[in-house]
């Protein structure tokens, strides 16, 4: 019987080392897994309603059952409680209240707690095995992983990591490219999940940090921090841009990511499935990184709109085509290098609209000012282009103007404030018919315009304002880059949908007007004002009346 016992303990760590090495978990886990299997048989075979525990000894293998009873006054449970008298029996310093334990004889297993033990054991080291594998993968987002193909389910293709499995959706596949079963495949951990049938791991091959990970593989520079990718843009299995520089003025960045006679970046390409990558040299300077990201096409001219996040670029009519690329690629691609939206017209097309935002600005000022339209064009051609700008600009600056004199100048700025006090009138009647509420022009920041332009919103009382978030308020509308063609004499002329601009979101109620984040939050702020007043008066009114009572 001594040999059994020992052959029984010997065999049980011998399974829980066993399992432990092949499953890559620790050893307490297995031991745990068992006692808790060998509870489970222990109850079925005592009673479901005892509260049995087991231990085993993971040096010895020893191994104690025993149920847990409590010490009481009179017994209700004949399963978990037991007498004063009783309790002396198993335990001698027992008292009312106590928690003992009455040791059991061990079970014999049978076929059905068997297996029923065996589902516990390999539930429980599979859940601790799941555990590993996201322990493993959760913190290697961003790295690249090479797997083999396992299956390909419904467009998704699914890849053996070794201890886990990944899959690449089909939006995170390069077009066109045959995932065949068997085959290795490299890819870019983009995130890992729990999920409970195991570590949920999204991989990509389309993502720009998976070209920018192949560039550090391939490029000794990139890999040691010499030369940095500050920018990637693409479009998977056909082009892609990355804007580089170097810390070291002694090495070209674009040279060190080409290599010798193109083979670093022959060697992404192939990874890439023969995908075109424009290397470009990176640059603080806002217009010269949007040359560059255009390239192959010549840029003529460059014109930076700060405010709104917009770029124009005029080229010759004869780089039109090559600018925007097939069906707007260069220009997209160059659109997320340089995080801006970029319009691209031809010199005919730059000069009409210069001609027409001219034409606009003098029609302007001749009304609004009342001045001939000699007058009106000069102020134009010294660069005013709003009301607000001759009203407000200091008075020798206009009196500077070549033809100008003090006298003229002070009669310009007179007349500009008096149009402004007729537009802020009329937006003022228009607000007020609109139901928006006078406790809305108290509010700092908001001028009448921006009233009507609430009011035609829905927004007409401080409760309505006050309901907003700050992005609902400010945030300006996004629209997709826009390309502007003349018809071509070579390539395919772009359709009207692909021509005009496509809003993106709707953006903020006054998006339009330029308020900063500053802005709109006190705004926002002096909206609700009156909601913590309203508090602070039912807290002063309660505590009165608290007072009357006492």
């Amino acid at each position: 019987m001594a040999t059994s016992i020992s052959a029984n303990r010997a065999e049980l760590l011998a399974i829980a080392n066993s399992v432990a090495t092949e499953k890559m978990i620790d050893k307490s886990i297995v031991i745990e897994a068992m006692e808790e299997a060998i509870q489970k048989a222990a109850r079925a075979r005592y009673g479901n309603e005892n509260d049995i525990r087991a231990k085993l000894d993971p040096m010895t293998g020893d191994l104690r059952l025993w149920r847990v009873v409590e010490v009481v006054e009179e017994v209700e449970d004949y399963f978990k409680q037991v007498s004063l008298e009783q309790a002396a029996k198993l335990q001698a310093d027992a008292k009312l209240g106590d928690f003992i334990v009455d040791p059991l004889p061990p079970v014999d297993l049978g076929r059905i707690d068997a297996q029923s033990a065996k589902q516990v054991i390999f539930q429980k080291v599979r859940d601790a095995e799941r555990e590993r594998q996201f322990e493993e993968f959760q913190d290697r987002a961003g790295e690249i992983i090479t797997g083999v193909i396992k299956s390909v389910e419904f467009g998704h293709v699914i890849v053996n990591l070794g201890r886990a499995e990944g899959v690449i959706r089909r939006d995170q596949q390069i077009p066109r490219e045959a995932a065949r079963v068997g085959e290795r495949v490299r890819a870019l951990i983009t995130k890992v999940e729990r999920n409970n049938r195991g570590p949920q791991i999204f991989l990509s091959r389309a993502h720009p940090e998976f070209m920018k990970k192949l560039f550090a593989q391939e490029v000794p520079e990139i890999y040691d921090g010499v030369i940095t990718i500050q920018a990637a843009a693409r479009d998977p299995g056909s082009r892609a841009k990355i804007g580089v520089i170097s810390r070291d003025s002694s090495i070209d960045p674009v040279g060190a990511c080409v290599g010798m006679k193109g083979s670093r970046v022959q060697a992404v390409v192939q990874e890439l499935q023969g995908e075109k990558i424009d290397i470009i040299p990176w640059s603080e300077d806002t217009a010269t990184f949007v040359v560059n990201a255009l390239q192959p096409a010549t840029v003529s001219r460059v014109v930076l709109d700060e405010d709104d996040g917009r770029i124009e670029v005029v080229v010759p009519d004869d780089q039109l085509s090559l600018a925007i690329g097939r069906r707007g690629q260069n220009v997209r691609l160059a659109s997320q290098l340089t995080g801006h939206q970029i319009d691209i017209m031809t010199e005919e097309e730059a000069s009409e609209k210069r001609t027409k935002e001219f034409a606009e600005r003098s029609k302007t000022f001749e009304e609004e000012l009342d001045v001939d339209e000699t007058l009106s064009q000069l102020l134009v051609a010294e660069g005013f282009a709003e009301l607000e700008e001759v009203a407000y600009v200091d008075l020798s600056e206009l009196a500077t103007i070549e033809g100008f004199d003090e006298e003229l100048a002070e009669e310009l700025q007179s007349r500009a404030i008096e149009a402004l006090e007729r537009r802020d009138a009329a937006y003022r009647e228009e607000r007020r018919a609109l139901g928006v509420e006078d406790a809305l022009a108290e509010i700092p920041h908001l001028t009448e315009a921006m009233l009507v332009t609430l009011g035609k919103g829905g927004i007409k009382t401080l409760d309505d304002l006050a309901d907003l978030a700050t992005d609902e308020l400010i945030a300006k509308k996004r629209e997709a880059p826009r390309r502007r063609q003349t018809a071509p004499t070579e390539g395919p002329r772009l359709r009207a949908d692909q021509v005009k601009a496509r809003p993106e979101d709707k953006g903020g109620v006054l998006g339009e007007y330029g308020l900063t984040e500053e802005q709109g939050n006190e705004i926002i702020m002096a909206a609700r004002a009156h909601w913590f007043e309203d508090e602070a008066d039912a807290s002063t009114e309660e505590a009165v009346n608290a007072d009357s009572e006492q």
